[in-house]
């Protein structure tokens, strides 16, 4: 008989490779994105982002403290994600900086088609809910909208300083105005399933801004 003494073991999270947890959490993540791009936070069920990544149900609070601690890490994920993209297009100093946000515009349609206008913007669906989320996801959702912004209003001040729009022009209140107008579009783009509201406002910003 073995005399070594076997210790009981301990509850919480199991003993397992460090990056074998890391790529689970993140394929947690990524299917969490997904799904709330498409539904709702408060009608999107565990049970459905676990299963399609294949995660046993008692193993999420293995990653997560709890659901909200997950919507937490999804808002956190979306904006890193959604920041890259912002930066690929505004950054982009082969364009002029009007162009730029036409591009990210023209951009954000075609991924918009390609699922067929049921997936739209993380925070926007986020934001709609709001009385029925988690009181801290306000002010997370509200500091992601207002980075956004300043993004924004950086390449409107480079567009002043190249003759691109009036010098009198409000960059920070113009690029409140894109983001409150635009996040409206996506959701009538999702709502009517049709890029027309994206192109409208897409449009009729150009034409207002331009100096």
């Amino acid at each position: 008989m073995n005399s070594t003494a076997v210790l009981p073991r301990k509850r919480g999270r199991p003993a397992k490779d460090e990056g074998d947890y890391r790529a689970t959490r993140e394929a947690l993540l990524n299917a969490g994105v997904a799904v709330l791009t498409e539904k709702g936070f408060s009608a999107t069920g565990i049970d459905e982002i676990l299963k399609s990544v294949g995660v046993p149900k008692g193993s999420f609070y293995h990653f997560f403290a709890s659901k909200e601690a997950f919507g937490a890490a999804l808002i956190a994920r979306y904006d890193e994600y959604f920041v890259r993209k912002l930066d690929r297009f505004f950054l982009d100093e082969a364009r002029s900086p009007l162009d730029r946000i036409d591009a990210f515009f023209a951009d954000a349609e075609r991924g918009m088609k390609r699922f067929g206008f049921r997936r739209g913007c993380l925070v926007g669906n986020l934001g709609q809910e709001m009385g029925t989320l988690p009181e801290a996801f306000r002010a997370q959702l509200t500091d992601v909208l207002l980075g956004w912004q300043r993004r924004t209003a950086t390449v409107l001040e480079q567009a002043q300083r190249d003759g691109e729009i009036d010098r009198s022009t409000d960059c920070t209140e113009w690029a409140a105005f894109l983001w409150t107008g635009w996040e409206g579009a996506v959701l009538r783009a999702k709502l009517e399933r049709k890029a027309a509201p994206l192109q409208m406002f897409a449009r009729i910003f150009r034409q207002s801004i331009g100096a």
